[in-house]
């Protein structure tokens, strides 16, 4: 038996995700302002998170600050994984990525990807049809719309033009999908619309040293587990450019003996999709949860295999 960080992605942010952080978070928001040279708690609102740059930051300092509070005290897991911007803190606590080197290039990936697409573009979750289904749609859709995410067998989300998703969705709808929603994302992450900015983050990735991951790091797009520095450094440069295969991740982590899978702040978007998956076992969201109860289930994980 084994354990899993899960970290999530854009979306699942939460205006005042950092200020509810828990106090002894402190030195990780110090630690961040430092870095960045603003106060990272200006960017936890609700104005300032309409900027993609605001988000990914903030996903990412909750991520790694609530992670090192669990490791301070508790074992640590076997695994670690991050849907797109989550991969980011994933690879900081597998020890791969500086959390300095992190903050710098998150902050430039948001700046990027918001650069190359201002307005006029997104993305969509469609629920209650098969990628084969959703596929044929975006196949026959005008403008540019491209499958981005796989959540679950039945949830895809989709990116692309809003004129295009908007098309995609309402025939969708028509063909019994019981969600197409458009997502608080201003960017259409994941498909070939960010290959140019993903090349650039991956000029400014090449001064940037990486690590072999002293935990196992489960890559969110290729559903397997990355081992060498230079792979990791394509795996995190080039996310934004490639398909999401979430539900794969967590079939990988599952097949591989992973029976405790806790997800890291904010919200617990990814442990929903997780239950779907993990038969057996324990799902649970640190946001909610209390320290000692994760430190229990941590230990209890170490025990089992033992």
């Amino acid at each position: 038996m084994s354990s899993l960080f899960a970290f999530p992605g854009q979306g699942a942010q939460q205006v005042g995700m950092l200020h509810q952080l828990p106090p002894d978070a402190a030195a990780s928001l110090n630690e961040a302002s430092d870095v960045l040279g603003e106060d990272v708690l200006v960017l936890d609102s609700e104005e300032a998170l309409q900027s993609t740059r605001a988000v990914q930051l903030c996903l990412l300092v909750a991520g790694v600050s609530c992670a090192r509070l669990l490791l301070e005290r508790s074992p640590e897991p076997d695994y670690v994984a991050g849907l797109s911007i989550g991969a980011y803190a994933a690879a900081v606590i597998a020890g791969s990525l500086d959390f300095s080197d992190a903050l710098r290039l998150v902050a430039l990936r948001g700046e990027l990807m918001q650069r190359a697409y201002p307005q006029g573009f997104g993305m969509t979750a469609i629920l209650g049809l098969d990628q084969a289904t959703v596929e044929r749609l975006l196949a026959a859709a005008e403008g540019p719309v491209y499958l981005a995410n796989i959540n679950a067998e039945n949830q895809l989300v989709i990116a692309g033009s809003e004129t295009a998703m908007a098309a995609v969705a309402e025939r969708a709808r028509g063909l019994g999908a019981g969600v197409a929603k458009r997502l608080a994302m201003s960017v259409p992450s994941h498909c070939e619309l960010m290959n140019e900015p993903a090349r650039e983050l991956a000029a400014a990735f090449a001064g940037v040293e990486l690590r072999r991951p002293a935990i196992r790091y489960l890559s969110g797009t290729t559903a397997r587990p990355v081992f060498d520095p230079e792979r990791l450094r394509d795996d995190l440069a080039f996310n934004m450019c490639r398909v999401i295969d979430w539900h794969g991740t967590l079939r990988t982590a599952y097949e591989r003996g992973v029976r405790l899978h806790i997800e890291l702040p904010p919200g617990a978007v990814l442990s929903g999709l997780a239950r779907r998956v993990f038969d057996q076992g324990t799902v649970i969201a640190f946001q909610g949860a209390r320290l000692d109860t994760l430190d229990a289930l941590l230990r209890e994980e170490v025990s089992r295999t033992r």
